[in-house]
């Protein structure tokens, strides 16, 4: 139809044909294809059809060459009159099948620039019709590029059979590391344990009442992904300032007491340690924003610009925006918006593909009860923020409470919902003076 309209559109016949024909000629450069393009890259329907059945061969082990290509064709329902002549003029026109990966560049680019053009004609058909405020199209428009640059479907259905590749990837490269957990480790090896580390795609919302410590465990987790991991983190404070963050940080990775460092009274080893920490800090990639006026599409559009992004955090959840909602809530419409921040948080996380960390407040309810520790439905507005987190944690300091316990410097992470394993709770040790949390060097016999 385009064609017919005078709409050049951008494909080369000769390239895809030069794709079909070197895999036809020498299978063993199918894998190599294959991680260069896939179905949808083909203009041509002959061509998509006939890789399409390469690569569900290759899947499957199954040999490739052009008389079997042609069976399962006919298996598939792909197969017409025309296929064995095409397949014989693509091998007959292809040079060499060592040039495959230079054929397979120009159908991806080509395939890129007809998906730019049907970006620019969505936007421009929702600016013509009005669907919508300003700030929500850029947020759509931005949202269809970044797609396009992460080379992802927006929505589609994959065969399994793409899905299981990356599965067997993801399996092989746990097993060449030799992780005992398969995602990020958040500094506290108990906690990696009970939770299987920080995962990509996962919400993971640490709730507490005020004064647990859900700032400084998220700052702790901030500055070992950081520091030790070498990751990009993306921190969103919408309660704290960029300088105070900053000076927790620092009290943590030089373990001199927050006090000293807010007061100035500082000894020169503690001078010594402090310059050390904020170069280590000042090497890695920890952004701090510190907006309080953020929307999760505001995160979301900042954090498609970030290269190498591995963590974000966002502290927290009861202070955001809703998109495009500048205004005051009532307690119905309140709930609803925080129903679909969590939801937004959670499309964020899969949309980066890295782990999300968002903090949350819990409501009064605890006060009220003998024990005292967090449960899922302490949760404000609790309905959709627990059905959307995949890992939720509780923070739970006795000495909070009763500052004449015997251990008024232990703290509990419960891990009230786990969708890759069991609840339970941690063990963590407080450290008051530096605001921060350290592995339990107790008792080690766990409950999870």
């Amino acid at each position: 139809m385009d064609e017919l309209l005078g709409k050049k559109i951008p494909y080369s016949a000769s390239a895809e044909q030069a794709v079909i024909g070197s895999m036809l000629i020498d299978s063993r450069c199918v894998p190599d294809v294959i991680e260069k393009v896939r179905g949808t890259d083909f203009y041509l329907k002959i061509n998509r059809d006939i890789f399409d059945t390469v690569y569900a061969m290759f899947t499957y082990g199954q040999t490739i060459d052009p008389v079997t290509v042609i069976d399962q064709m006919k298996v598939r329902g792909v197969y017409t009159d025309t296929c064995e002549r095409y397949m014989a003029e693509a091998m007959s026109m292809t040079p060499t099948a060592a040039n495959v990966l230079e054929y397979a560049g120009i159908v991806k680019d080509r395939a890129l620039l007809r998906n730019l053009g049907d970006a620019a004609d969505e936007i421009n058909k929702m600016v013509a019709e009005g669907s919508g405020e300003a700030d929500v199209i850029l947020e759509s428009a931005e949202r269809r590029i970044y797609d396009l640059r992460k080379d992802r479907n927006v929505g589609g259905l994959l065969p399994v059979s793409a899905v299981i590749d990356t599965v067997f990837d993801s399996l092989s490269e746990a097993a060449a590391s030799g992780n005992k957990i398969p995602g990020l480790s958040t500094g506290l090896p108990d906690l990696d344990k009970a939770t299987l580390g920080l995962n990509n795609t996962e919400l993971i919302l640490i709730a507490a009442r005020p004064g647990m410590g859900k700032t400084s465990l998220a700052l702790n987790i901030a500055l070992y992904v950081g520091m030790i991991l070498k990751k990009t983190v993306a921190f969103f404070s919408l309660e704290m300032s960029r300088e105070q963050l900053v000076t927790r940080l620092l009290s943590r990775a030089a373990m001199v007491p927050s006090r000293n460092l807010l007061t100035g009274q500082l000894s020169e080893n503690q001078w010594k340690a402090i310059a050390e920490a904020a170069q280590q800090m000042s090497a890695s990639d920890i952004r701090i924003d510190d907006n309080p006026m953020l929307s999760v599409s505001d995160m979301n559009a900042a954090c498609r610009r970030v290269p190498n992004l591995g963590l974000v955090l966002i502290d927290y959840l009861q202070l955001m925006q809703s998109a495009g909602s500048r205004h005051s809530w009532s307690n119905e419409s309140r709930t609803q918006a925080v129903s679909d921040i969590s939801r937004m948080l959670k499309i964020m996380a899969k949309e980066l593909n890295v782990p999300v960390i968002c903090l949350s407040q819990l409501n009064r309810a605890a006060e009220g009860r003998t024990d005292k520790r967090p449960m899922l439905s302490d949760l404000r507005e609790s309905g959709a923020i627990e059905q959307d987190a995949d890992v939720v944690l509780g923070l739970f300091r006795e000495g909070y409470y009763n500052k004449d316990c015997e251990t008024p410097n232990l703290a509990e992470a419960i891990i009230l919902k786990n969708r890759k394993g069991q609840t339970g709770t941690v063990t963590l040790n407080w450290m008051p003076e530096y605001t921060t949390f350290t592995s339990y060097e107790g008792d080690r016999e766990e409950d999870y």
